[in-house]
């Protein structure tokens, strides 16, 4: 399985009006050619699949890239449901970079990322 690292950094928000490129999230995942998320190399090594959600005022957050249903959602304690952060229609987005995701955070607010980068994982 190809992976591909991903930063994503927060994009204007209310109460951001010009982004913050100090918050945002690390993604290692596989993506196809046309650079959507490859859902059935993630399934054969879902343990690889990561996330850092990483913001100036908190210590950073590790978990992984999860999905129950049709619901993609960033995971860091298996343990809980609470601290998932649910990705809106992960499969559909182009993990390119200027394009954007939206990610509800653990408040529920939904924020817009802009992807800042992609690199296939060495």
């Amino acid at each position: 399985m190809a992976l591909s690292t991903i930063v994503m950094r927060l994009a204007r928000n209310p109460g951001f009006p010009e982004g913050d490129r100090e918050r945002g999230y690390t993604l290692v995942a596989p993506l196809t050619r046309d650079g959507l998320v490859d859902e059935t190399a993630w399934r054969d090594d879902k343990a690889a699949c990561t996330v850092r959600a990483f913001a100036p005022d908190r210590p950073a957050r590790e978990g992984r890239l999860g999905r129950r249903g049709h619901n993609w959602f960033f995971d860091y304690d298996r343990s809980e449901t609470e601290d998932d952060e649910p990705v809106f229609k992960l499969e559909q987005h182009k993990f390119v970079v200027g394009e954007y995701v939206t990610i509800r955070d653990e408040d529920d607010t939904p924020l817009v990322y802009r992807v800042d980068s992609v690199e296939p994982l060495r």
